[in-house]
């Protein structure tokens, strides 16, 4: 019998559903714990708490060897980290037990999924951008790289499809293989300029990253690739971060000073959002998300030098407004209410202005918003809720320690630990 090929949108709705059915079968494993370990609200057992950090970590169930190494390495406690050095064993192994690789393939996969496109769809397939974020967590890279760093993860197979910059079939083909991205010797550290056909000059993190430059490069003024940046790596909007007594002088001539024919309407609300935004955004002049007729065939093109025109476009919308001749760009959320609200890392004043995207990139990273973030969305993930005041004391620890050195995988594994606790 001829088995009939599938097409590419077929192929991307059935992995959506094997992913989605991984995620379902995680909160069963996750329920059925609950369910069968018949434990009341006292303090979890050394076993119970090995196989209750393991399933947070991963969504699936720890083998009989896994299991019993955690217990043993809790029951040593080894001076008070003994629950932690467990987490890490339920992501990496050790010596004694293999991972599954869950925690990579599933957990952290679905956790940066949301980031790499405008709908916040978890189910998005495997991308350079998802792939950056797992690798930087396995690797236990400074995280902040990932705003600015000239970092790329690929496939080691051969007979993978090679990396494009106009598709993302290295990635699908990537992600249905199964491969175990936990494993070095399976998905490689390498660096976007030796890959991407662009001026260096022009790569910067994510930023730079194919999934990113289609979702947030392509058409529009580029404002959105800074709106979902602080969005997503912030935990704020630019609703949130709105100052009208800030600086107006870098607005664009895009934006009307009298919409519907009011002032009042820009002095109390326009400006107060691009008074911020549009200054920063100047980072991204030079990139564009260029396509034809398929927005999917598109790819990232950079042009130093050469002003993109999305950001000189009605210009009789306020003549007077900024035009934008380069890529410097300047941070007015350094005054005004953002201070507080934003925390600027203090000797981090050298990057208050820049040119491109990279040194944007590290301005954003040097706040505690930034640290606040990564740590608020790993907790949802990890202990499966919003954390409540109750845990505020913990999360203000963790990160904490997560600006002392940015490694992203300490902090899984201690919330999961401290989930455990809390339970």
């Amino acid at each position: 019998m001829k088995i009939p090929r599938m097409k590419n949108k077929q192929l991307s709705e059935l992995l959506g559903n094997i992913t989605a059915l991984h995620l379902a079968a995680r909160v069963l494993v996750i329920v059925s714990f609950f369910c069968v370990s018949n434990f009341s609200s006292a303090a979890l057992n050394d076993r119970e708490k090995a196989k209750f950090i393991h399933d947070r970590l991963t969504g699936v169930l720890p083998s009989a060897v896994m299991l019993t190494e955690m217990e043993d390495i809790i029951s040593l406690n080894n001076g008070g980290s003994g629950a932690f050095d467990a987490a890490l064993v339920a992501i990496d192994g050790n010596n004694n037990v293999d991972a599954s690789g869950a925690f990579y393939n599933v957990t952290v996969k679905n956790w940066a999924s949301p980031w790499t496109n405008e709908e916040d769809d978890i189910f998005a397939p495997l991308n350079d951008y998802s792939a950056l974020v797992i690798g930087l967590v396995r690797d236990e890279e400074d995280f902040s790289l990932l705003l600015s760093g000239d970092i790329l993860y690929l496939g080691a197979d051969s007979s993978l499809p090679s990396y494009a910059m106009n598709n993302n079939n290295h990635y699908q083909q990537l992600e249905s293989s199964g491969a175990n991205l936990g494993d070095s010797s399976v998905f490689v550290k390498t660096t976007q300029s030796s890959q991407l056909d662009i001026d260096p000059r022009g790569i910067a993190g994510f930023f730079s990253t194919r999934a990113a430059a289609k979702a947030f490069f392509s058409d529009g003024t580029n404002r959105a690739m800074l709106r979902f940046t602080v969005r997503n790596h912030l935990c704020n909007d630019m609703e949130q971060l709105k100052d009208t007594s800030l600086p107006a002088d870098r607005i664009r001539q895009d934006v009307s000073r009298s919409p519907g024919g009011d002032s009042r309407i820009y002095l109390t609300s326009c400006v107060g959002c691009h008074s911020g935004m549009d200054p920063l955004t100047q980072a991204f002049a030079y990139h564009q998300w260029e396509y034809f007729d398929d927005k999917d065939s598109g790819r990232l093109t950079y042009t130093p030098g050469i002003v993109q025109d999305k950001f000189l476009i009605n210009e009789t919308n306020f003549k007077n407004g900024f035009v934008t001749t380069d890529d410097s760009w300047t941070n007015h959320w350094r005054q005004g209410e953002n201070v507080e609200k934003l925390g600027w890392i203090s000797g981090s004043e050298i990057y208050t202005q820049g040119t491109g995207a990279k040194s944007m990139g590290e301005e954003l990273a040097n706040t505690k918003a930034f640290a606040y973030c990564q740590v608020t969305k790993a907790f949802k993930s990890v202990c499966l809720r919003e954390p409540s005041e109750s845990d505020r004391s913990t999360v203000d620890a963790i990160a904490v320690n997560f600006m002392s050195a940015y490694n992203m995988k300490n902090v899984f594994a201690e919330l999961a630990v401290n989930c455990a606790d809390g339970f």
